[in-house]
Order: C-alpha cells, then structure tokens, then sequence
C-alpha cells in the first residue's frame, strides 16, 4: 500500500497566459516523467506549429480547442514520480468563466501553485484563485513568480510581488504560503536551481513539492467512519460475520475502542477490524477497512461510526458555502437530492445568505441569484439529520453536493461553514 505521505496532489491556478501548463511541462520535462513517444509527438506538434523548441504547454493542453486557442479550459490531471515522492497535478483554467473547474481541481489539493506574472504583478485573476485556495482551505500555497527572464531576473521585481500578496493575503484564512521566482519556459527554479539568480536562497519548485511535510494535513484527532455497505458473506468461514465496510474519514479507530453509531446512538465496542489483506490493529485516514462490533445493532449505508467521547453534530439546518457547477441557474426552494459521504438525503436550499464577489471580496446580500460559477452562502435544509464536521477542520466531512433529481446532474458543491 501507498504511503500516504509519498502523494502529494496539488493544483496550480494563474492568469491566462501566466505560464501553468508551461509550468508543468517543465516540471516533467526536466524529471524526466515523459514516455519517448509522448514526447516526439509534442516535438512534432511544435514543429508544425512552427516553435523553435519544445511547446512544453501541450503535455497538459490534450483538447483540441485548448491547443488552437493555446489556453487550458478543463481539468487536466497528469500523474508523475520521482524517488522521494508520488504527484497527482490537477491542471486547472485560469479564465473567470471556469471558477467551477478551478474548485473542483482544487478540493483534494494538499497544495496549490499560484503563477503570478512578474511583470504584471498581482492581478484580480491572482487574487481570485488564492481566495479559492482559501475558501478549499488548501492547507499549503506556493506563489510562483514566473517569468523572471522577461524582467532581467530582478530581485526588486520579485519583492515587489511579495509585498503585493501578503497585502492582500493577509485577509485569508492562509497559513503556509511560500514565493519562489522562476522562469518555467527556460527552467529556472523549476526542478534546478537558476544560475541567474543567485541571490535567491531558497530551494527550486520540486524540492520543496518532495519535502513539504503534508502528514499533518489530514485530521487525525476526529475518528469518522462512514459506513458504505453491510458485509454478510454468508460462507462457511464466515458463517455469522457481519462487517460494515467503508473508508476512514479522519482520525484513528483502533481495536477496542467504544464508538457510537450517529443518528441512532448505539453504544458498542469495535471487535475487529479487517483489511482485504487481513486484521489490523487500528485504521486511520485513508485506509478502507471493514469493522465488526461486539453488539449486533441495527447499523446501514449513511450512518457513521465515531468515538463516542467525541461526536460529529447531527444537523438537518446547515449554513454551507456554495459553489453554483451547472448551466441553468438555482430555482428558489427547489428539491436537490444532497450527498454527504456515504449518506444521501433529500434537500431544498432556504436561503441565499450573500454572494460572494470573487473579485473584491465584497459580500452582497441583495443580489441572491445563483448561476453558474457563483460562489454564496446558503442554508440548506435536509429530510434526515446530517453527521457533519466545519469544512475547515474536516475536508471530508464538511463538504457536501447537490444534485439535480430531474438530470441527475451535480449542480453544487459546498463546505459546511
């Protein structure tokens, strides 16, 4: 099994022609992550579009539209590894009308990678992508000043951008942000460290991507289990087993341990807990396991095994931050079916609390029409209680969907403020 500090996923958000996609083909140019004929087709691509070199943005741009228009617009992931570490990057747009791929890119995101022009400075693309990194609650954020070539590698133009983002960060719930200036399409600073700018002492990207301590990321002091489905294999091993299988949310259940199953209360003991590779001990986040208790009580697919010393709130009024995924705009009191781990309720949204201005930060309360893109907050009304946790301590049991019962469309994605 994968350790789970050896993945990191992160995400990287930027301007329009900021240099992402220029970025990463960089990353896995130079880590030497590109099978041979992935990379003669790129060098026959940029041949025919007439480029000198490699057009390093085509690892990452697969849509026809995005090479002829030269921009990213949906959700690229590429997968690389070095000796030190696994990475997922999820390639996300930069253009205002896909704020939705951009947070869909980034809610399982250990980190995220905002390019920052240096010429241009901190700009409102800039400053609505670390606010979305905020909102995610991406618990680590590298600001990337890219193109430091076109600005003479100058160390005023690096701390002028510095001094931009703090500024403006400082209103963000951001704890670990990190500058690092690099030019992606000569590889400075990307995977080696630049000769032209000597006075930076800090590590090139990929060393701090494999070095960045993400264990503590995941909650390790709340135990949630979601219960995905009863396990009664009915065989002559297992003649009078009864498992209730899913994954761990957060934090650790041991061998034991007394839990409580949420809503109905049930008091009882864990007796085992079985992986496919047999019994352990203890399960933590991420492992999938499957738990027996010493009682035989009634326990089914949406309720949540958690230490009875330490409780999820069961709330059938939840106050949520909403992004609006799909076309057609929210219809008021409209019936949503919500998904919340592995349990699934029918919902309707009471209130448009305020929208959020992506741009200014403003909150404006009168305009609460939700369409696509849109980010607001909302209060939800649920049929059954809901076990939920604040987004911003829990990633996993904070965060909810909406989905529309006529087109079985996900229409929302929302934290639990």
């Amino acid at each position: 099994m994968l350790d789970n500090n050896q993945l990191l996923r992160f995400t990287t958000a930027g301007s329009v022609d900021d240099g992402k996609s220029t970025l990463i083909g960089r990353l896995l140019y130079d880590s030497k992550s590109i099978f041979e004929d992935q990379l003669e087709a790129i060098e026959t691509t940029s041949k025919k579009k007439g480029h000198e070199g490699v057009d390093l943005a085509l690892f990452t741009d697969g849509l026809r539209d995005e090479r002829e228009q030269g921009i990213t617009i949906d959700v690229a992931y590429r997968y690389f590894t070095t000796p030190k570490r696994k990475f997922i990057i999820a390639d996300t747009p930069g253009h205002i009308q896909y704020t939705r791929n951009m947070v869909t890119g980034a809610s399982t995101a250990n980190a995220a990678i905002i390019l920052v022009d240096a010429r241009h400075g901190v700009i409102e693309q800039t400053k609505r992508h670390a606010f979305i990194a905020s909102l995610l609650q991406i618990p680590h954020v590298i600001v990337c000043i890219n193109k430091m070539d076109l600005v003479d590698f100058s160390e005023e133009a690096y701390n002028k951008v510095i001094s931009q983002f703090e500024e403006f960060s400082s209103k963000l719930l951001v704890t670990d942000v990190r500058f690092i200036p690099i030019s992606a399409l000569l590889g400075d600073n990307v995977v080696n460290r630049s000769e032209n700018m000597d006075w930076y002492q800090g590590a090139p990207l990929l060393h701090t991507l494999e070095t960045m301590h993400i264990s503590s990321d995941t909650n390790k002091v709340d135990a949630r289990f979601p219960v995905q489905t009863v396990l009664r294999p009915q065989s002559d091993e297992f003649r009078d087993y009864r498992g209730y299988a899913g994954r761990m949310a957060s934090g650790v259940l041991r061998k034991g341990d007394e839990v409580t199953v949420m809503p109905s209360g049930f008091i009882s003991k864990i007796k085992s807990i079985d992986t496919f590779s047999g019994e352990v001990e203890e399960a933590f986040a991420p492992m999938s396991v499957s738990i027996t208790l010493e009682d035989d009580i009634d326990v089914s697919r949406g309720d949540m095994i958690v230490r009875s010393n330490n409780k999820p709130e069961a709330q059938q009024d939840i106050e949520v931050m909403l992004c609006w995924l799909n076309n057609s705009p929210a219809k008021p009191r409209a019936k949503y079916t919500i998904k919340h781990t592995s349990n699934e309720q029918k919902a309707m949204i009471t209130e448009v609390l305020y929208k959020i201005d992506i741009n200014t930060l403003n909150r404006s309360s009168d305009d609460t029409e939700m369409s696509m893109n849109d980010i607001c907050k909302v209060r939800i009304r649920t049929t059954k209680p809901l076990m939920i946790d604040p987004y911003r301590e829990n990633r996993t049991t904070g965060s909810i969907i909406l989905v529309d019962d006529a087109t079985n469309e996900t229409v929302a994605a929302g934290m639990v403020v």
